[in-house]
């Protein structure tokens, strides 16, 4: 695997939602080899194992990449709590990235949650003709919204409570936009449920759909086999590791458990 592992300055650090942050990282090496939806292992001080975290935007020409996270236990609290200037131990680019059409093409791009971030960097190579479908608990959890905006791609905020947006599920704005006019691709990152549900309304509408899982993972390289997933080729099932052969995977390979 074509990867690399360094110490990096933390230039920048924003505090997006409660308990989610941003940090822009200066590591020209692996903004130079990323793709969209890959993901980087980071160190959490005091932890043996690693945090695999989606990239949320590349900059070459800077030299930087961004990734966006949730607290969700003790390391990943210790990586939010490095400050600007310190330095971020990181693998990366791990993992394969979301096939990438002709930016004349179509693009619908969802996100649930905290599934969001590795939509934006994706959603840009599109531009104008991405629809950038988000969904979130309830208006103080929203993120990136402006970065969608600043993109250029349409806009379909859904929150489960109707805070923010259009009340209800990305599902069903999808549902929405499918059946307002033809779309070349889907690729989709958040929880399973939601993942199912777009992976059924790709298949109704005949559209190519590809989507990002997360898994716990120990190396992040495929040396472990933690990261199992099940999925399925020419009527045979197999498992797959989410490090190394995801986090993206055609839906059609996909087995989501019932």
């Amino acid at each position: 695997m074509n990867y690399c592992q360094g110490q990096y300055p933390l230039i920048q650090k924003d505090n997006l939602a409660k308990n989610i942050y941003s940090f822009t990282i200066l590591c020209p090496e692996i903004a130079e080899k990323a793709l969209c939806g890959q993901f980087v292992h980071v160190k959490a001080n005091g932890f043996l194992l690693r945090r695999p975290i989606s990239l949320c935007e590349i900059d070459r020409a800077a030299g930087t990449i961004r990734i966006v996270f949730e607290i969700r236990g003790e390391g990943t609290r210790a990586i939010a709590d490095l400050r600007q200037g310190d330095l971020v131990d990181l693998i990366g680019p791990l993992g394969n990235g979301f096939t990438l059409l002709e930016p004349g093409k179509k693009a619908v791009l969802v996100g649930g949650g905290i599934g969001v971030p590795p939509m934006v960097q994706t959603a840009a190579h599109y531009g104008k003709n991405a629809t950038a479908i988000v969904g979130f608990r309830s208006a103080n959890a929203v993120i990136l919204t402006e970065d969608f905006e600043k993109n250029g791609n349409e806009l379909m905020l859904c929150t489960d409570d109707g805070t923010l947006g259009r009340k209800g599920f990305v599902t069903q704005a999808l549902k929405e936009r499918l059946k307002r006019g033809p779309a070349d691709i889907i690729c989709a990152c958040g929880p399973g449920p939601m993942l199912k549900g777009v992976v059924e309304l790709a298949r109704q509408y005949g559209v190519k759909c590809e989507v990002s899982l997360e898994e716990r993972m120990g190396c992040g390289v495929g040396a472990c086999l933690v990261c199992a997933c099940k999925t399925v080729k020419d009527g045979q099932e197999y498992y797959k590791h989410v490090c190394k052969d995801g986090p993206i995977f055609d839906s059609s390979e996909v087995i989501f458990d019932e």
